[in-house]
């Protein structure tokens, strides 16, 4: 197989409300962070663990909104997406790394937050530029 892949399935809890930032030019950013679950029983003890790994979810635009509008802390939701690698410059000038998943599409799996007469969207998919195209 020739050329690569880049694709992230997770399903979780938010540990958070999902942050927003919104841009000048009308575009909008959500950072949550995502918590998934492994459990597992220890053979020798009949222990069970947990461990839980956390994911920092990135969202975009109308996405971000649908999901800041029905998601709060606690929430399950599936996340699609890729995994990227952000760095930047911490004010003592040292690099800094953060490991995102940039969402592509979510489904809600379980909701706190309801609207009187509108319940809300159990899954999209954000529009793409090819959406857009007029051909």
């Amino acid at each position: 197989m020739s050329g690569s892949l880049n694709k992230v399935m997770l399903i979780g809890h938010l540990g958070d409300d999902i942050k927003m930032h919104y841009f000048e030019g009308g575009g909008a950013i959500g950072r949550f962070p995502l918590a998934t679950n492994e459990t597992y029983t220890k053979k020798a003890t009949g222990e069970k663990v947990t461990n839980t790994d956390w994911h920092n979810i990135v969202i975009r635009n109308k996405a971000a909104e649908i999901c800041e509008k029905y998601l709060s802390k606690g929430d399950r939701v599936y996340v699609e997406g890729k995994i990227k690698t952000r760095k930047w410059q911490a004010e003592d000038g040292t690099d800094r790394y953060s490991t995102e998943i940039n969402v592509d599409e979510f489904t809600f799996l379980s909701t706190k937050k309801s609207v009187p007469d509108a319940p809300p969207p159990t899954s999209t998919k954000p529009p793409s530029k090819e959406d857009d195209l007029p051909f």
